[in-house]
């Protein structure tokens, strides 16, 4: 017993010891990329990055027109993603997720969570750029929309599976329709988890660059008009750092930052 019980503990102290040296590890790692990030990108951050929409090489300019793009594309997939994720987690938790139809639209919204972010992209392009014959903001947003509704789905089924049914069964007891408790009771108990599946579902498409590059294209002057071609912060760095001029480099470093 006491060789069981010595094996066992040193078993449980070389994992725990393991999980430490990876956790280590991966911390180190996103403190060095985080380091170089500030070093590279402090130097360019000034008055005009705000300031100036996106400049010519050899001349001065900042980000204004893809910060404006990215801030009223990702809010319209936001509003987009909210509306019809919580509506479908909420249908999900509370009335049809243990049907046979239930699971098929689970294992539908699984799969969208994992989808490659361009082949949505290519998707939108042929659903709303190719028949309209030209780039927009909205199809960005739209493309965007589709990567972020799957999350807020998720989320949402998750927080409100984790509600007490005692919550319902009190709303239900006096009366109240089921769709009224889900609303005024349950959505309210859950608020938070509500508003954190909203947030992971904006910092997962804050950052995406592919599905604009098919659906908003770029445009290196500011637009508020999103039937037109749009700037955004993604795809502006995606070009400047890959370019041959300092200036345009320097802008993507501060970009990032």
């Amino acid at each position: 017993m006491l060789g069981r019980d010595f094996l066992r503990n040193l078993v449980n102290r070389l994992f725990i010891t393991a999980c430490l040296l990876a956790t280590v590890a991966a911390i180190t790692a996103l403190v060095f990329i985080l380091w170089s990030l500030v070093v590279q990108g402090i130097g360019g951050i000034d008055l005009d990055v705000f300031t100036k929409d996106t400049p010519p090489p050899g001349s001065e300019g900042g980000l204004l027109n893809a910060m404006v793009g990215s801030l009223m594309m990702c809010a319209m997939a936001m509003a987009i993603a909210i509306i019809v994720g919580i509506l479908a987690g909420t249908w999900l938790a509370e009335y049809g997720g243990h049907t046979r139809y239930g699971a098929v639209v689970r294992f539908l919204n699984d799969v969208l969570l994992s989808a490659p972010s361009i082949l949505v992209g290519l998707f939108v392009y042929e659903l709303l750029v190719r028949p309209f014959e030209g780039f927009s903001g909205y199809a960005g947003a739209v493309a965007l929309a589709f990567l972020a509704t799957p999350i807020v789905t998720r989320t949402t089924e998750d927080i409100l599976n984790l509600q007490s049914h005692a919550l319902r069964e009190a709303g239900i007891a006096l009366g109240t329709p089921k769709w009224l408790v889900t609303r005024k009771i349950i959505w309210r108990a859950a608020g938070a988890g509500l508003l954190t599946g909203g947030l992971l579902g904006f910092a997962r498409i804050s950052g995406e660059t592919a599905p604009l590059l098919f659906t908003a294209l770029n445009n290196q002057f500011f637009s508020a008009d999103m039937t037109k071609p749009m700037a955004s912060l993604p795809a502006v760095i995606f070009q400047f750092a890959l370019s041959a001029y300092d200036d345009w480099r320097r802008l993507a470093w501060a970009g990032a930052l």
